[in-house]
């Protein structure tokens, strides 16, 4: 390694002593070249403890919408910690935030706030459950709903035992959890319409809920093929099956009103984390009072002692205050920007020969080299059609070059970013290309 992370690496190794493998979330342990170590971040960069810069397209992962410390955000949520930091009783800010998000998300009657979308997904599997007297959930392979028990399967499944595509295993993704027939919980394959109405036709009347990303972000940012959501809403009305998106990334990012908004499907409950306070802790479990009245009512329990802490709801509310304005000018300048840069890769892959898959939309893409040249990526079993390992090469030349990156390979953009990062940023990628990529492709795979 070279010097240029010298800080990182002693920082790294310090910390193992006392930090259970260094980090604070499994996840972050994948980090390229390694888990670095950053002190400061101001909108579209972040400087890690080197001193190096960094054109930032993580995002904390995807909450930083506005990115770094946008100023309204951190004196709203400065303001308010001045005041009081947690009273375990209502306030003001929780009904204006309560009243906003009510106002621009469709399904939003009733919410309730957080800390976690994995904990927002908990509750909101325990509502289904509550409102239908019925014990099975329906999640799709591929999709991350949070790392608690109850649903931490068939994320990234082995191939050699998933099962077959058309009828995947409920595969934990950890030690210690229970089996899926345990969990009640059966995976099946996105995008699959012809499938999920062929289980459905003999197991419907059992179905509390399918829980679903709207479009597949933790793996290759895969769309919905045209129809599928809508015949999610239909086959769900039919068998008296809650549907659940689980909108912690798209939530605030693909529009305003999120994915629901985007593609107009209105969802039973939704969750919402990440962009929904530009950073600030805190979640949403958001319904139709049909289901969120069991809470209202008493009958389905839901607390925690950091729910809607007063500093995160006032946080939420100046960035939501700012998604707002000028009647969403934001977003169409993050899809502007971010349309630029997926173009923009698109072109360097085909001037130098790469095969490449870019993607998603201006807000978040995914960027993915094919194992055996031209590949269409609409599920997560053709999503294993990417050389991963030749993706994190180019994520540690990326890294290098000051560019940084997500190792599964999605992009998140922010309405920081100006057109001269998308110019320095194609930069980095067709020198990273040349220098990581070209030279290990197979003369097979080239163009």
């Amino acid at each position: 390694m070279n010097t240029r992370y010298a800080k990182s690496i002693a920082a790294l190794e310090r910390s193992r002593k006392t930090l259970a493998g260094g980090v604070s979330s499994n996840v972050r342990a994948g980090d390229k070249p390694f888990p670095l170590f950053f002190d400061h971040g101001a909108g579209s960069r972040l400087w890690d403890i080197d001193g190096n810069e960094y054109i930032d397209y993580v995002l904390g992962r995807g909450p930083l919408f506005l990115g770094h410390t946008y100023q309204a955000v951190i004196d709203a949520t400065c303001k308010q910690l001045q005041r009081g930091q947690i009273y375990a009783a209502q306030h003001e800010l929780e009904y204006e935030l309560s009243e906003r998000v009510s106002r621009i998300i469709p399904c939003a009657e009733l919410v309730r706030f957080g800390i976690s979308g994995s904990e927002a997904v908990h509750g909101a599997l325990r509502l289904a459950r509550a409102a239908t007297g019925r014990q099975t959930i329906i999640k799709f392979e591929g999709q991350y709903h949070g790392w608690l028990d109850n649903i931490l399967y068939s994320l990234a499944p082995d191939p050699g035992v998933a099962g077959d595509a058309l009828s995947p295993a409920t595969l934990a993704e950890s030690n210690g959890q229970f089996s899926g027939a345990d969990s009640h919980l059966i995976v099946l394959p996105w995008n699959n319409l012809a499938v999920l109405e062929e289980y459905l036709s003999r197991h419907g009347n059992t179905i509390a809920a399918i829980i679903t990303e709207p479009v597949m972000c933790n793996t290759a940012v895969i769309a919905p093929q045209p129809g599928f959501l809508e015949a999610l809403r239909t086959l769900c009305n039919g068998y008296g099956i809650v549907l659940i998106f689980d909108e912690v990334i798209t939530g605030f990012r693909l529009s305003l009103a999120g994915a629901q908004g985007r593609f107009n499907i209105v969802p039973d409950l939704t969750i919402f984390g990440k962009a929904i306070a530009n950073g600030m802790p805190i979640s949403c479990l958001a319904g139709k009072e049909k289901y969120m009245g069991l809470i209202a009512a008493g009958k389905v329990g839901h607390g925690g002692t950091y729910n809607s802490i007063p500093p995160a709801c006032a946080g939420a509310i100046a960035n939501l205050d700012a998604l707002e304005a000028n009647n969403g000018e934001v977003y169409r300048t993050v899809e502007h920007t971010g349309t630029q840069l997926m173009n923009g890769i698109r072109a360097i892959g085909a001037r130098l020969e790469v095969p490449i898959v870019v993607q998603g939309y201006g807000a978040i893409f995914y960027v993915g080299f094919p194992l055996s040249g031209e590949q269409t990526v609409y599920d997560y079993r053709s999503s294993l059609t990417m050389n991963n390992e030749l993706y994190t090469a180019f994520v540690s030349a990326m890294v290098d070059r000051g560019v940084r990156i997500i190792p599964r390979g999605n992009w998140f953009l922010s309405a920081a970013h100006t057109e001269a990062d998308v110019e320095s940023s194609l930069a980095a990628v067709e020198a990273a290309l040349t220098e990581a990529v070209v030279p290990a492709l197979p003369s097979t795979v080239r163009r």
